[in-house]
């Protein structure tokens, strides 16, 4: 049980895997009011930057859960780097079945809703581990336009229009599944184009040192035609964002 070698190569050195930069990170953090020692399971944790962070910033404490043996040890390795591993802990699994022993303050999974089958699947798992009264922290993707065709759609990570709503559709949807959206941070252009453009510089880095390696093939293609996609499509239509929810 692990992640594909390939999305743990283009992930490279961000800390950050998602379309968020530190200070949009940051301003989640102080928007939902986190108070010392509430308690997070983070789903899909990566390199637990969240955790950490928050953990430094607002003394919360919590898990994060992800099925990558490399982003589980980096994320331990920032709990140290911060100082903060007495209050975060980091558990290689599969996020989709994992079982939280106790209620928490706060659950999140940002920006791996596939783990649920969309975003109101992942809501469900999220619930399970929320005490009374908590919060939920979904991050999802919605149409900032509505896509003119299927190459729109596809340079989007989409197959079809629908796998994604447009803003208001989102929040909608949310909704009719029984929560108030309570916050929202969104992404913008500039967070969008930092986590895009990070992933060229570590393909062509990785494919000046690894020539004959058997992804060679597969990355230079992506290294041709992702700037491409992003320039043309991604930035112009694709939004991203973290919602805040509190059940009705």
């Amino acid at each position: 049980m692990d992640l594909d070698r390939s999305f743990v190569i283009r992930e490279g050195d961000l800390r950050i895997l998602n379309p968020f930069d530190a200070d949009k990170l940051a301003t989640l953090g102080r928007a939902i009011r986190l108070r010392p020692d509430d308690t997070l399971l983070d789903l899909c944790s990566g390199k637990g930057e969240l955790l950490c962070t928050w953990a430094r910033a607002h003394g919360v404490r919590g898990t994060g859960v992800d099925i990558s043996t490399v982003f589980t040890a980096a994320a331990r390795r920032r709990a140290v780097e911060l100082a903060v591993a007495d209050r975060v802990r980091f558990v290689h699994d599969d996020a989709a079945g994992y079982l939280h022993p106790v209620p928490v303050d706060v659950a999140a999974c940002l920006g791996a809703s596939w783990i649920g089958g969309g975003v109101t699947g992942t809501i469900d798992i999220l619930a399970r581990a929320l005490r009374p009264g908590g919060m939920l922290l979904v991050g999802e993707p919605y149409w900032l336009r509505e896509p003119p065709d299927q190459e729109t759609v596809v340079d989007c990570h989409a197959t079809v229009r629908d796998d994604f709503h447009d803003l208001p559709g989102l929040v909608h949807r949310i909704q009719a599944h029984g929560w108030d959206v309570v916050e929202m941070v969104l992404a913008d252009r500039d967070s969008w184009d930092r986590y895009a453009a990070a992933h060229w510089l570590t393909l062509r880095r990785w494919l000046d040192a690894h020539p004959d390696d058997d992804l060679a093939g597969r990355f230079r293609q992506e290294l041709t035609e992702d700037p491409l996609r992003h320039v043309r499509h991604r930035r112009e239509y694709l939004g991203w964002g973290v919602f805040a929810l509190l059940r009705r």
